[in-house]
């Protein structure tokens, strides 16, 4: 009897597994918990004729083995459903790693300053203040050198004189008696010279004595000695013999005026008039009185007075190049060094050193401070780059090189430096042309494209 009820329940399990795949599969465990078959046997029969030939997700993605497969390269799918293939440009102006897309136009709008790579001179200096001065050589006063009375001042201060030209008159008793005596021994030289001559005449033809041929010839040869004498007078007095002679000529047909007393005082260089130390009416000449009149200085050149502390001193050479700076910082201008004196000031212990500085725009005043650069080396380098074109990026030094389709980032090593430029060891070539103002526009823009591409 039990044997029957157990074949009557699993022949109508099996109907109904047939029809119901899953139910068949529930009763299948309950006879094989209540002990009536093999239910593992039974589950993995019903698994295999209830298994579909092909299984599909219900989102519509196939799937092998419950797991999802890529292929190698393959896009994998991100939360947000956006597929990224290696490489992908994210829409910037940026074309790989390091790279900036950028038209001539572009640059031109940002003001982006380019220049070729090219070899140089690396300058290194010494910053030393310094005073302007007059230059020694080009500075001279207007001496008096006879005692007398200014007469005539015929130069303001300021105002520009040539070599040679009459600036002051001097009426002088000391003049007056030099040039008298110089015509007068002129007069009685001709005399005794035409007596001589006569005496000479005579004695020839034996018609007077011998004697009285000698004492002509004495006479004339005193007389000829006076004016010697009276023109080496006036050439100690700064007068020409020549045209005192001419000026007593003129006199003679002005018996009114005398120029004997008139004494012309002329300048020694050309240049312009920095001081007036007399008056008309002055008594200049004697002891106590003014030894000149005017100080007349050229400063179309002038110096700078500087004072280099022994430790910096064997660095500087003669001939070396100055730059100076003016107070403001507006003017500037170049010289050279034309002494390093050998002594040292010992109150200071420092050495004066001078400076040669071309003035034609008059705009060095002397007693005027100024900071010059006395340069102290020449290094040549083989690339010299100036130091607007470098940007820091992290630790690296860079510099953005042109290239056909805009800027390229260009990591470089720094050597020597002067002031203005710095020599690049590595990264760069003589031809390369680069950015030099304005660079760090394309490191903003560089940073930009990075920072969106790491989002």
């Amino acid at each position: 009897m039990r044997a029957f009820l157990s074949v009557a329940f699993l022949a109508i399990g099996i109907a109904i597994g047939g029809a119901f795949p899953r139910v068949s599969e529930v009763v299948q465990g309950a006879l094989a918990a209540a002990g009536l078959t093999n239910a593992r046997a039974t589950l993995q029969t019903n698994a295999a004729m209830t298994k579909p030939a092909t299984s599909a997700a219900d989102d519509g993605h196939e799937h092998a083995d419950d797991e999802h497969k890529h292929s190698e390269g393959e896009a994998k799918p991100e939360a947000g459903g956006h597929k990224h293939a290696e490489g992908e440009a994210h829409g910037h102006d940026q074309e790989g790693e390091g790279k900036i897309k950028m038209s001539a136009e572009q640059a031109a709008e940002q003001d982006i300053k380019l220049a070729t790579v090219e070899g140089g001179i690396l300058s290194r200096h010494l910053l030393v203040p310094g005073t302007i001065a007059q230059d020694a050589d080009r500075i001279a006063r207007v001496p008096v050198r006879v005692v007398g009375t200014v007469a005539e001042m015929r130069k303001r201060l300021g105002e520009e004189v040539a070599k040679g030209e009459v600036v002051a008159v001097l009426d002088s008793r000391e003049v007056a008696e030099a040039k008298s005596d110089f015509l007068t021994a002129t007069v009685k030289a001709d005399l005794e010279k035409t007596n001589f001559d006569r005496q000479q005449a005579l004695w020839d033809k034996r018609i007077s004595a011998e004697s009285a041929f000698l004492n002509a010839k004495a006479a004339y040869s005193e007389a000829t000695l006076r004016v010697d004498l009276a023109r080496q007078k006036l050439s100690a007095l700064g007068l020409n013999a020549a045209e005192v002679a001419t000026s007593a000529k003129k006199d003679e047909t002005t018996p009114n005026l005398s120029s004997l007393r008139r004494y012309e005082l002329r300048s020694p260089l050309s240049g312009r008039v920095v001081e007036r130390k007399v008056d008309v009416g002055t008594a200049v000449g004697k002891e106590g009185d003014p030894a000149d009149v005017y100080t007349v200085a050229d400063l179309s050149s002038v110096w700078i007075e500087l004072a280099i502390p022994t430790t910096e001193l064997s660095k500087v050479r003669e001939g070396a190049k100055v730059t100076i700076v003016g107070g403001d910082d507006a003017s500037r201008g170049v010289g050279k060094v034309v002494f390093v004196s050998p002594i040292l000031n010992p109150e200071t212990r420092s050495a004066r050193v001078i400076v040669a500085l071309p003035n034609k725009e008059m705009t060095w005043r002397p007693g005027t401070f100024v900071t010059t650069e006395v340069e102290i080396a020449r290094d040549p380098v083989k690339v010299r780059l100036p130091k607007s074109a470098i940007q820091t990026i992290g630790a690296e030094k860079v510099v953005f090189v042109r290239t056909l389709e805009g800027f390229e980032r260009r990591d470089v090593t720094i050597g020597k430096a002067d002031d203005d430029a710095f020599e690049i060891l590595t990264g760069l070539k003589p031809g390369d042309e680069v950015a030099v103002a304005n660079s760090f526009v394309l490191k903003a823009e560089l940073g930009k494209a990075e920072a969106d591409h790491d989002h």
